[in-house]
């Protein structure tokens, strides 16, 4: 069974840092391409990173690119994701999501409040 656990969120002050983990178990972590998403209050979900199996490549929604970072370590089957000078707009419930390269089917974990306030 997939599994997926979002910790590290929290409350923060704007220009602010946090580092959120997502804990996977139960498929081969390595093989798969991991992404962070978020949902602010009251809207839908948003795209924020994705990073690639094997090769590493990373890509970022214009929103964050520069300020936060993804990562991945396969031994530890856990996905990061930096994120350096929070905004306001930052607050969130984020997301890691593993999509299955069979069948492309996207696994969601249960998600982590982030929230950027002064």
């Amino acid at each position: 069974e997939v599994q997926l656990v979002e910790s590290g969120g929290g409350l923060v002050q704007p220009g602010g840092s946090l580092r959120l983990s997502c804990a996977a178990s139960g498929f081969l972590f390595s093989n798969y391409v991991m992404t962070w998403v978020r949902r602010p209050p009251g809207k839908g979900f948003e795209w924020v990173s994705t990073i690639n199996r094997g090769n590493g490549i990373v890509s970022y929604a214009d929103a964050v690119k520069g300020r936060f970072t993804i990562s991945r370590d396969n031994a530890k089957n856990t996905l990061y994701l930096q994120m350096n000078s929070l905004k306001l707009e930052d607050t969130a419930v984020y997301y890691c999501s593993a999509r299955d390269p069979d069948t492309s089917r996207n696994y969601r974990g249960q998600g982590t409040q982030v929230t950027v306030s002064s």
